[in-house]
């Protein structure tokens, strides 16, 4: 498809999906033109229709928590890139895009083969073994911003701590730190699918670069073996250089993303509750259980989709013809009230928050979701304890995606600040 047949399918698609919207069409309405709008309420809205709701968009959407589940662990359900989910080419010629070709967006085998090479990673004993980094990571960050009375949240903290941990991970040089997060935002906005020219030669431009600098990357740690992630994925022998790329950058996007947005919706939550905040200054040993709601009240993923594979593949005894995808609002199921009482309250004492689907569930359920836990939790409990009247200081900018919720831009003002931990 040439750049200008391109421009056409993305007008045309938008002028179709302005017609759903005055229909009133829900699948249509989820892909909203403003991104600031509160999600929540049309989630209400689709779960009054059903269960499984029908869009004209040629999707399925469910919010009820016990069947996103049900299909997230079906393997008559598989995941597939926005290519197969019917968005046009975008003519990447030949460029690795982590978000579309590495093994989150492959079923088994070939994803279970792929995921077994990074899995040593993230094991709960490599998690223990980085905990003292990252809180050395974090209260270093927090030194920085000792001094002063106003700084953006995001851009400043929260944005910071997990690109530096993925860093560490990958064997990046504190120098190539802001590219990475310019990278990572990049990709994180095109999930949801591009909205116009100038978004498609924007990531084409940033895969380009992060595809340059990967590679230049595998090839330093094939002249220099070490134990970084690059160093052990060649230790396997057997990743294609296309593998290697795609993973590579899967563990920038993923990574970085969630963690950021986990730390940027804690902070507005907390900063919403009084009470919880001042529980989390007095008691630090809260913030697990704070991160964990945090992460059903408000999830940094908001949905995913899935195709069926089979012929015989169902939701609720119906069958989904092979080609329709399945929207599975996460986000929504989360605060199912026949699984949450009182879902739309943040309440830190919930005895089965753990029970939302924020890391999916099933084959894909998301391999660095305890070093996004881990990472939240210190990062909540060192800034609060550093500044415990913390507070907003100007308007709160959304990040301009539908599938990722968080702030891009969040500021805020100290009064008062307590001394660092002593180690």
């Amino acid at each position: 498809m040439s750049d200008r047949q391109l421009a056409t399918s993305i007008a045309v698609g938008k002028v179709v999906l302005g017609w759903f919207r005055l229909l009133d069409d829900p699948g249509a309405m989820l892909i909203r033109p403003s991104q600031a709008i509160d999600p929540y309420p049309h989630y209400e809205r689709i779960r009054a229709r059903g269960k499984v709701v029908p869009s004209k968009l040629g999707m399925l959407l469910v919010s009820d928590h016990e069947l996103c589940s049900a299909v997230l662990r079906d393997p008559a359900f598989g995941v597939a890139p926005n290519k197969e989910m019917g968005q046009p080419d975008l003519g990447m010629d030949g460029l690795v895009n982590p978000l579309e070709d590495s093994f989150i967006f492959r079923n088994p085998p070939e994803h279970s083969r792929l995921r077994r090479v990074v899995s040593p990673l993230f094991t709960p004993r490599a998690m223990h073994e980085r905990q003292a980094r990252i809180e050395a990571v974090v209260e270093d960050f927090l030194d920085q911003l000792a001094g002063r009375d106003e700084f953006d949240l995001v851009g400043e903290f929260a944005a910071r701590v997990p690109i530096k941990i993925i860093c560490d991970l990958l064997g990046v040089p504190d120098a190539e730190h802001r590219r990475m997060i310019d990278w990572g935002t990049t990709l994180a906005a095109s999930i949801d699918g591009m909205g116009s020219m100038a978004q498609v030669r924007e990531l084409r431009a940033t895969l380009r670069e992060l595809n340059d600098f990967l590679s230049a990357r595998i090839a330093l740690r094939r002249a220099e073996p070490n134990d970084d992630v690059i160093g052990h994925m060649l230790a396997e022998g057997d990743l294609t250089e296309f593998e290697l790329l795609a993973t590579s950058g899967l563990l920038l996007a993923a990574g970085f993303e969630t963690t950021v947005n986990l730390i940027g919706n804690g902070v507005l939550a907390l900063l919403s509750n009084p009470s919880v905040r001042q529980r989390l200054v007095d008691d630090p040993a809260a913030a697990d259980n704070i991160v964990e709601e945090i992460l059903r009240l408000d999830p940094p993923i908001q949905y995913t989709a899935r195709l069926p594979l089979s012929d015989d593949a169902r939701i609720a005894g119906r069958v989904v013809p092979k080609g329709r995808a399945v929207v599975l609002l996460t986000a929504a199921a989360n605060r199912d009230p026949s699984v949450f009482p009182d879902p739309h309250r943040f309440d830190p004492d919930r005895h089965n928050a753990r029970d939302h689907l924020t890391f999916s569930s099933g084959v894909h359920y998301c391999l660095g979701a305890g070093l996004a836990r881990m990472e939240g939790a210190i990062a909540l409990r060192a800034l609060f304890r550093r500044f415990p009247d913390l507070r907003l200081g100007g308007t709160v900018q959304r990040r301009a995606s539908r599938a990722v919720r968080g702030p891009l831009r969040l500021p805020v003002r100290v009064t008062s600040r307590q001394p660092a931990a002593i180690a």
